[in-house]
């Protein structure tokens, strides 16, 4: 097949994926033109408007899930996938609440001005869980944007099409991946961008944060608006010093306790350690822990506000269990405070 036919195949089949699409008239239009521009053009830019055409037909314009507006089982949610944090759980559901109200009233036109929730504490203390959680209560899709170490604006917003390999941002990576425009998009750790590029940083989330704005969102790489307001954000940090009087404006501030040793003493009795040891591959009669242990195992360093360290701890006490019955060494083992420096030495 000559190099004409080749191209006359692929024009053909990027008009079917634009037919096949709902793209708004005017971006239709554009698209169209950009095709069309392809014929004349011959094959040097077909490959960045075939690039283009695969981003925006995927982008979900007109496709969302269904809300799930139960506050009940919103509470059972939180419960199930978190233990104490009962002041926390109860500024969310009363969120939620003003969030599922708005939602059942809405009328064309309105925008809510119910302010950004942001999880602000120290590593481990179940702050991205929870925004998980909130996505699982609503019966949303939920994707992540890591703001650590961010070094500038257009990880956000894109990069025009001019640049070598330019591609859309993290705000429309993640609409697609989720194909829902009202998903739960987590902004994780907003404190943590680099300081020279932190000004233009805060200056996108400003826009991303404020109803006003959100509606007509647009990314360099995409260079359409797409309307925002009907995703839910919810923002993550470990302390609120590096960000914007700005976008703290926006934010609604929800301070995570640390836990306690008793709080720590339930959660990885009951949540951690039958979750560990299932993704180690044991069963219940090949590990157990005597009750005496746990302390050892809660603070092997000393005082730690989260669970992180917790987790990491009990993983490294089943896989030495793991290796010992691989190796055909023990069939099961109890972990006692006479050989736990045996499975965790620190």
């Amino acid at each position: 097949m000559d190099s004409s036919n080749s191209l006359e195949n692929q024009i053909k089949k990027l008009k079917a994926k634009v037919q096949a699409s709902s793209l708004p008239n005017d971006l239709f239009e554009k698209v169209d033109g950009m095709i069309a521009s392809i014929g004349s053009g011959g094959s040097s830019n077909i490959e960045s408007v075939s690039s283009y055409i695969n981003w925006v037909t995927s982008l979900p314009f007109n496709s969302q899930t269904k809300d799930i507006l139960d506050l009940n089982l919103a509470g059972k949610i939180l419960d199930k996938n978190h233990y104490g944090l009962q002041s926390v759980k109860n500024i969310i559901l009363e969120y939620l609440a003003a969030l599922i109200l708005n939602m059942r009233n809405k009328t064309e036109g309105n925008v809510s001005r119910t302010p950004i929730l942001c999880l602000v504490g120290l590593v481990g203390t179940g702050k991205t869980t929870l925004a998980y959680s909130i996505a699982e209560s609503l019966g949303r899709k939920f994707e992540r944007i890591p703001f650590g170490g961010m070094g500038d604006a257009e990880s956000l917003r894109g990069q025009s099409r001019v640049a070598p390999d330019a591609e859309p941002g993290l705000v429309i990576k993640s609409l697609v991946k989720t194909q829902s425009k009202n998903s739960v998009i987590l902004l994780d750790e907003l404190d943590r961008v680099t300081d020279d590029s932190r000004a233009d940083i805060m200056g996108v989330l400003v826009e991303l944060l404020d109803p006003q704005q959100n509606k007509k969102f647009t990314d360099h790489y995409i260079d359409y608006p797409f309307d925002l307001s009907n995703v839910l954000f919810i923002a993550t940090a470990n302390n609120t010093t590096n960000i914007s009087t700005a976008v703290l404006d926006r934010l609604q501030i929800i301070q995570m306790p640390s836990y306690t040793d008793e709080e720590k003493t339930v959660i990885a009795k009951n949540y951690l350690f039958p979750q560990v040891r299932t993704q180690t591959g044991l069963n219940q009669t090949q590990i157990t822990i005597d009750d005496a242990v746990w302390p050892a195992i809660i603070r092997p360093l000393g005082f730690d506000s989260g669970i992180r360290s917790l987790e990491r701890s009990i993983e490294e006490v089943c896989r030495r269990v793991a290796l010992l019955i691989v190796e055909g060494k023990a069939s099961s083992v109890s972990i006692t405070n006479d050989n736990i420096k045996e499975f965790l030495p620190s």
